[in-house]
């Protein structure tokens, strides 16, 4: 059996999977693959209290998150998601680093509906671009706490149409502190509570 442990050694110095080399990003799959068959929360949309809050990326295959580090003079700093059970809202949020004061932040906002025991329906709604200072941006829960106020950013803060831009996500893993999914492009998530 394969340990938490043990997929958390094998995605350490990955950078979130930007430094993984084929070799270990083969070795670590099948060590997320492995610890999936063991997921001590079979039902994980039935367990509000352990989806709910701030998760914080460890590890991705994602391309479109990982190609955010593409940027001339800038470096990807953390991803967050952030889960609202209550309110079926979800929010990505990429932290970028550059120049001095012209730190970025890269956001989308989504509602989730669930549609079996461990897959939500993703539909997103809104995009948000700018420069953390312009946004007054301090942490994601705070980050959040504006945007449900209705908050309108010095920023390229735009709806987005959900007919076109949706997808699924398979929560296959979920404890106290660790979530695994696997998303609808074939990309596998790795997160841990933030």
């Amino acid at each position: 059996m394969i340990t938490k442990s043990a997929v958390l050694d094998a995605i350490s110095g990955t950078n979130r999977g930007l430094l993984a080399t084929e070799t270990q990003k083969q070795a670590i799959l099948a060590a997320i693959a492995s610890l999936e068959d063991f997921n001590p929360t079979p039902r994980p949309l039935a367990a509000s209290h352990l989806l709910e809050g701030d998760w914080r990326l460890l590890y991705t295959t994602s391309k479109a998150l990982l190609n955010l580090d593409r940027f001339p003079f800038c470096k990807l700093g953390q991803i967050y998601q952030s889960i609202r059970v209550e309110t079926t809202s979800v929010y990505n949020i990429a932290e970028i680093y550059g120049l001095p004061s012209l730190e970025g932040l890269v956001s989308v906002a989504a509602k989730f509906e669930p549609v079996s025991e461990r897959r939500v329906q993703v539909k997103f709604q809104r995009s948000i671009i700018g420069l953390q200072k312009l946004i007054d941006y301090k942490s994601p829960a705070t980050f959040i706490q504006q945007i449900e106020s209705g908050k309108k950013f010095t920023a390229l803060d735009f709806p987005i149409k959900s007919e076109q831009q949706q997808g699924w996500l398979d929560i296959t893993y979920i404890d106290n502190d660790l979530r695994i999914g696997r998303g609808n492009e074939g990309s596998v998530f790795v997160l841990s509570k933030a």
